[in-house]
């Protein structure tokens, strides 16, 4: 299996907004987009980054949130078109929301995310239940080969400068019951916030991660895939038989000169062997001479679970 990790790719479009959209948290977020975000995510490079993904022979992709900034109707449109690029299609490219896909509380009211996007977040109950049509829910799971992909929600509406994530009960238990019924899967948890205990202030962090971190101590897990950092991130949490990877990647939109912060993806190879499984990572970093992605200077060691 080889699939490909993007993130925060804040899709940005605002033709034919009204301002009335901006009488709520959306008017703080705009005020950072013209100071600079705006310049900093690219939607050029989005279009790269389709056009590179389509090149790499993959079986399947994973999007850990923030397609969006101000969570628009436009931009959901404008995320979608950019999920249609992808020659995989919907049941091979795995979407989970970000804070900015639910940056307020109409968008969770009338479900933009879930509306746009539903088809690239059903799980493999809903499509073998004939509930295509059906607005995806959280946490939904798919089993593709050796791996199974385990999607959460950690979005939640917040005033502004709140940034944060929250799981809750229900999609605890949930994620505890998908771990547990596939033992012998490479199993992959997708989420946006990052769960490591250390990570971020508590104004961006997840807020029941104490929770989750308990819950994989008793289920375990083969990998953990999370976006919102905009950086390369990497980790361990415990788990019942060795340390759990934890690995953040950064935008994949981003327009900076800076090498660590440039746009990129990640690329996982799982292999099954005699006594597990074991994966490798490479990355592929946007240059923007070439207005291409390609293989970043310092390679990534791969890891046995």
């Amino acid at each position: 299996m080889r699939f490909a990790h993007i993130s925060d790719l804040h899709a940005l479009d605002l033709q034919g907004v009204s301002p009335l959209r901006f009488f709520n948290k959306r008017l703080a977020g705009y005020i950072n987009l013209v100071r600079k975000r705006r310049k900093a995510h690219s939607l050029q490079i989005l279009d790269t980054l389709c056009a590179d993904l389509n090149q790499q022979a993959l079986d399947h992709v994973v999007v850990t949130g923030d397609l969006t900034n101000l969570s628009l109707p436009t931009e959901f449109a404008r995320a979608r078109q950019a999920l249609d690029m992808l020659k995989l299609g919907p049941q091979q490219v795995s979407v989970i929301p970000g804070n900015h896909d639910v940056y307020v509380w109409e968008a969770r009211w009338l479900k933009y995310f879930e509306r746009a996007l539903g088809p690239y977040a059903l799980g493999d109950a809903a499509v073998a239940e004939g509930r295509a049509e059906v607005l995806p829910t959280f946490p939904y799971v798919r089993v593709r080969g050796d791996v199974v992909f385990v999607a959460c929600s950690t979005a939640l509406p917040s005033p502004p400068p709140l940034a944060d994530g929250w799981l809750g009960r229900r999609q605890l238990q949930a994620i505890e019951a998908a771990l547990l019924a596939h033992p012998d899967k490479f199993r992959v948890l997708l989420i946006h916030h990052p769960p490591l205990p250390q990570s971020l202030d508590w104004l961006r962090a997840l807020r029941d991660r104490g929770a989750l971190r308990k819950l994989l101590s008793r289920t375990g897990c083969e990998l953990i895939l999370h976006g919102h950092e905009h950086r390369d991130l990497r980790g361990e949490l415990p788990g019942p038989s060795g340390p759990i990877p934890v690995i953040g990647v950064g935008s994949g939109t981003y327009n900076d000169a800076r090498p660590e912060r440039r746009a990129r993806y990640n690329i996982y190879t799982v292999e099954r062997t005699g006594t597990g499984f074991h994966f490798s990572m490479e990355q592929r970093v946007h240059d923007s001479t070439k207005d291409a992605f390609g293989p970043p200077l310092v390679a990534v060691p791969s890891s046995v679970v």
